[in-house]
């Protein structure tokens, strides 16, 4: 493996290699958020909520109760799932600068191309069309 190569600045748990409490609560409620039973659940708060509608006589405290918990809910998940996708996202760029970094041929400032400028990003894409051009034409007339 080459020496020097900076890997992702994402990722990886501080220190002792165990998740912070934030980071445990957000892969334990993904874990659970996700599994069908509780899709089912929250049909199952929808259709008690409509069901009681006409005993309530469809009141602004019914529908307040079904907008606040929606809310609330939706607002809390915008964190947890930002979590694990800042997480998984990490764990593949992590994956990909290992890939690069045990190429051969492939130019190691690419496994850090996520640190670089949005300028730097559009240079380094033109360079890597160019080269992807080159490869291809240089692959048509061996033929």
């Amino acid at each position: 493996m080459r020496g020097g190569v900076p890997a992702s600045s994402y990722g990886g748990s501080p220190g002792n290699g165990k998740p912070g409490g934030f980071r445990r609560l957000a892969i334990k409620t993904s874990e659970i958020c996700g599994k069908p039973v509780t899709f089912g659940a929250a049909v199952l708060i929808v259709l008690i909520w409509g069901v009681s509608g006409p005993i309530f006589h469809y009141s602004d405290t019914w529908q307040l109760v079904i907008n606040t918990g929606t809310t609330i809910v939706t607002f809390l998940m915008v964190f947890l799932i930002q979590s694990t996708q800042n997480r998984d996202t990490a764990a593949i760029q992590l994956k990909l600068d290992e890939l690069i970094m045990a190429t051969k041929n492939a130019r190691d400032h690419v496994a850090a191309a996520e640190d670089l400028s949005d300028e730097e990003l559009a240079s380094l894409k033109k360079q890597v069309k160019t080269r992807k051009a080159n490869e291809e034409s240089d692959d048509g007339s061996d033929s």
